[in-house]
């Protein structure tokens, strides 16, 4: 929205469209009523030079109601004015009799345009302090106040300030829902950004750490330097994620749950999001396989948007990093891709391992490991899927990731 140009939102647009044809029509009525009534005032002449003036500028001013830049205010001062000097000039145009029956004014209901101009430009405000200047010099023009004047000038002033008061809210909601989309443009950028260093950085500061622990000596301090980097680095990325949680302390993020993210991001790829083509997730699949992890797929091809495959495919290879990590680097995983009638792509992702103790899942969020809840989940939450995990102790973890068909490349 932010590189959209600087038209107003489609609920104003209209009101600008309507006013341009609406000052043309009422030029139009005006120039009719008087048509039949010139012969019988003082100073026709008079009434037709302001009408040839009128007219002059409604059709030269015809493009600068059609938008809010286009109208200025200064625009707008000078069409009131001219609206003002109308309504004033039926004094000498037309006769006292005439003016004592009703005689309409020369601008007649092309002085609402002007009113209305500024309460689309300025909202009610505006709106109402311009309609209280044509009612007043309609009583000024009449002389006093009379039934059908006053029920004129009132309903000009209740449009006008309703009007207003519309465009107010709808600029109100305008600028709410810019903000908030740019918020939620905002929080998934933190979230991608979020991945990709748990997927590489983080990964790699853990595995420094717990080789270093492990091999001793100079090595133990360089992990244990490693670890606190990584307790930094997972500090700040929490920060830009998850507002309001608490990091857990650093000697209790030494492992993360079944399911965390890949280290080497697997085929995920450095492509755009929503590029255009389509891309095979079988193949992709496939170049995860290996002597522990075996690939089961239809034999017809399975294909998603480049974008899709490659975000499903890093999910895939996220949740088999974590089948390394936590059940062993030789252990044994299975994946299965399938793809049901309706286009939906379900990718099941089976360890051998002891399982996922109960609430294991939501504690590692909440300590700062992003391996389920961005690497996995939140791929396939931005994909518009899901993620599930089916998990007993003792019999193995299964994760079910499952994406709703696909007829074109996802936006970015």
């Amino acid at each position: 929205m932010a590189g959209q140009s600087k038209r107003r939102m489609s609920v104003e647009q209209p009101l600008w469209q309507a006013l341009t044809y609406f000052r043309v029509l009422t030029l139009a009525y005006a120039v009719a009523q008087f048509v039949p009534r010139h012969d019988d005032v003082a100073r026709p002449a008079l009434g037709w030079a302001y009408f040839a003036v009128l007219t002059l500028w409604t059709l030269v001013t015809f493009r600068r109601v059609s938008s809010a830049e286009r109208c200025t205010y200064p625009f707008l001062a000078a069409d009131i004015t001219l609206t003002l000097t109308g309504i004033l000039l039926t004094i000498p145009v037309e006769t006292p009799a005439r003016i004592d029956d009703g005689a309409t004014t020369l601008p007649s209901i092309w002085a609402a345009g002007s009113v209305l101009g500024f309460a689309v430009k300025g909202g009610w405000r505006w709106g109402a302090a311009s309609s209280a200047a044509v009612g007043l010099s309609n009583i000024v023009q009449r002389g006093e106040v009379v039934q059908d004047n006053f029920h004129n000038i009132v309903l000009l002033m209740v449009a006008s300030t309703a009007i207003g008061y519309i465009v107010e809210v709808a600029r109100t909601s305008e600028r709410t829902l810019a903000r908030a989309l740019q918020i939620e443009a905002a929080t998934r950028e933190r979230e991608r950004l979020a991945r990709d260093i748990h997927d590489s950085v983080l990964q790699v500061l853990a595995l420094v750490q717990r080789r270093g622990a492990a091999i001793g000596g100079e090595a133990k301090e360089l992990g244990r330097l490693a670890g606190e980097q990584e307790a930094a680095l997972r500090t700040l990325v929490m920060g830009a994620t998850l507002p309001g949680q608490r990091t857990a302390p650093a000697a209790e993020r030494t492992a993360g749950p079944a399911g965390g993210g890949p280290a080497d991001g697997g085929p995920e790829g450095d492509g755009p999001k929503g590029e255009a083509g389509e891309m095979s997730l079988r193949l992709l699949l496939l170049s995860l396989g290996g002597p522990s992890v075996s690939v089961a797929e239809p034999g017809t091809p399975v294909a998603l948007p480049a974008h899709a495959a490659r975000e499903l495919a890093a999910a895939v290879a996220a949740a088999l990093d974590n089948v390394r990590a936590h059940v062993g680097p030789e252990a044994r995983a299975w994946v299965l891709l399938e793809e049901e009638p309706d286009g939906t792509v379900v990718v099941t992702v089976r360890d051998e391992g002891p399982g996922i103790p109960r609430g294991r899942l939501a504690a590692a969020e909440a300590e700062g490991r992003l391996g389920v809840a961005q690497s996995i989940r939140g791929r396939l939450r931005d994909l518009g899927g899901t993620a599930e995990w089916v998990s007993t102790p003792g019999q193995g973890t299964e994760v079910e990731l499952r994406l709703p068909p696909h007829k074109a490349p996802l936006p970015g």
